[in-house]
């Protein structure tokens, strides 16, 4: 006899009902997963993916109806009318979520080895309760943190981005579950992290037959490390199959315009738009000069009293008017420390950062005021750095009545203009920021940061959360922005290929040292160092 497949979905229909009307997030779709088996599941925001990962969660919003649906995971009926103790048995048993975002899914005020430990005393493997300290910080070194136990001592905001997710990433292996659902898992991660988890995922489904489901917007990994993929667009299956057939020969137009979507390593800087106009050089003046910078974080652990962690050491770097400086390193490496200094939100223990000649950390009163208009940040989730009460207008007329640069009907004309250069229909001025789709968010960000007319924006990680369309839309909106208005960026990411499509300049920094740097071009062709060609080395590719 053949084994049954673990997960089997026929005909999954999915209605939410707002404000009396009916919004089709799936329809009618099907798909199965063998035991063992990886399965990408890629499409836009708004194609339905999160939709499909709740409804296999058993998390779906009570506004939400299934209808004509059939499905058994490891022979439980999913839709058979499950009370909630049997989806939490489910949950913690044969069924494991990885959520994309860390900063929503931790507790902030629980160390990491409590909510660790947690979610091993609710496990039906009933771990003794001195064994668990031990168990967590195997799983934390299973996923590629090297200092666990200092992670296991810290609270979330206390370790960095990358190392958050990887906290998720444990926990969601605590129950030995026989199906992972992994929602965007290494959206947040530099390349380098990256392949960590995904090294960690391929040897537990290797070693376990554990299932896997991954979301992704990241087509080079789903192409390297999935078997099948399934194609999303408004809710439909518009292509499915073997994940190497569908990436080299897709048959259809909407996989073909993911695909092309994907940002290049080997291409040079995007051109911009044609026929756009453009600044007048001349009217560029001077730029940003950072020199020495060093930043110590002091925290305190109940066990091992005041712990130094340098974040940044003694790092130099320029940039020109009109240019786009690139940030490259992996997490924890100081890449926002140093954002936050150039832009003023922080400052340096030691080193200085000045722009057109005036120093950013020395500036007060009306100095102050007129810097923090002339240098403006763009930070990476927009769903936290927007006021969700707030009307898409107010959230960009915001700067503009704060340092009181315009009112009446200049400030409505500076909001509905800067919505209109990030391409934004005016209708959105009305609503409010959970009503848009993450990368309207995004726009809605820079819109805010470029009503102010800035001469420098700070952007961290701006693309990361975004599906391939969407990253390339705001890429070239930047592009296009640079190019008509002049502004320089320090752009910071860890993702190279985005880092290669918006640089001029190119900086790669590991634990708070600037390694390399120079024109984006030579560095990425001939990297001097040996860190610089592990990132390049660890980059997903289609080959």
């Amino acid at each position: 006899m053949t084994t049954p497949p673990l997960l089997q979905v026929a005909d999954l229909s999915v209605r939410y009902s707002t404000d009396g009307d009916d919004v089709l997030a799936l329809d009618r779709v099907s798909l199965s997963l063998e035991r063992g088996e990886r399965l990408a599941v890629i499409g836009e925001s708004g194609s339905g993916k999160s939709t499909l990962t709740h409804v296999l969660l058993g998390i779906l919003s009570r506004n939400a109806h299934v209808t004509a649906a059939r499905g058994e995971l490891d022979g439980v009926d999913l839709f058979g009318g499950l009370t909630e103790t049997q989806w939490t048995e489910l949950r913690r048993s044969r069924v494991a979520y990885i959520p994309q975002d860390p900063n929503i899914a931790l507790n902030p005020v629980l160390q990491i080895g409590r909510q660790l430990d947690e979610a091993l005393r609710l496990s039906p493997r009933k771990v003794e309760k001195l064994r668990r300290r031990d168990e967590a910080i195997a799983l934390l070194e299973r996923v590629g943190i090297a200092d666990a136990e200092r992670v296991y001592a810290s609270y979330p905001h206390q370790v960095s981005g990358g190392q958050r997710q990887r906290v998720l990433i444990a926990i969601a292996l605590v129950g030995r579950p026989r199906l992972i659902v992994a929602d965007e898992p290494t959206s947040g991660l530099d390349v380098t992290v990256q392949k960590t988890v995904l090294d960690a995922l391929d040897e537990l489904v290797a070693e376990t037959g554990v299932s896997l489901i991954l979301v992704t917007h990241d087509l080079a990994v789903a192409r390297q490390r999935t078997d099948r993929v399934l194609v999303l667009e408004r809710g439909r299956v518009v292509e499915s199959g073997a994940t190497a057939a569908v990436t080299d020969d897709p048959r259809h137009a909407y996989t073909r315009r993911l695909l092309d979507a994907v940002p290049s390593l080997h291409e040079g800087k995007l051109a911009p738009t044609p026929g756009l106009s453009q600044v007048d050089p001349g009217h560029r003046e001077g730029g940003l000069v950072a020199q020495g910078l060093v930043k110590t974080y002091v925290t305190r652990d109940p066990r091992r009293g005041k712990i130094l962690t340098p974040a940044v050491g003694g790092v130099d770097l320029a940039i020109e008017p009109g240019t786009t400086y690139g940030l490259v390193g992996e997490s924890g490496s100081g890449k926002s420390t140093i954002a936050r200094i150039v832009a003023g939100i922080d400052r340096a223990d030691e080193g200085s950062v000045h722009f057109r000649g005036q120093d950013v950390a020395r500036a007060r009163g009306a100095d102050l005021r007129t810097l923090r208009t002339r240098i403006q940040y763009v930070f990476q989730n927009p769903y936290t750095s927007l006021n969700p009460r707030f009307r898409i207008f107010d959230v960009v007329a915001e700067p503009l009545r704060g340092f009181k640069v315009a009112s009446g009907a200049e400030l409505d004309r500076r909001v509905r203009d800067a919505l209109d250069v990030v391409g934004l229909e005016p209708s959105i001025a009305t609503r409010t920021p959970t009503e848009l789709s993450g990368g309207q968010r995004q726009r809605v960000a820079i819109a805010r940061s470029i009503v102010l007319r800035p001469e420098l924006i700070v952007l961290d990680e701006p693309v990361s959360a975004l599906d391939v369309s969407v990253q390339a839309q705001i890429m070239q909106l930047l592009i296009d922005l640079q190019h008509e208005f002049g502004a320089a960026y320090l752009f910071i990411s860890h993702d190279l290929a985005v880092i290669r499509e918006l640089s001029d300049r190119v900086g790669v920094l590991r634990r708070g040292e600037l390694l390399e740097e120079g024109p984006v071009g030579e560095v990425f062709a001939q990297p001097k160092h040996e860190y610089t060609r592990r990132l390049i080395d660890s980059i997903p590719q289609f080959a």
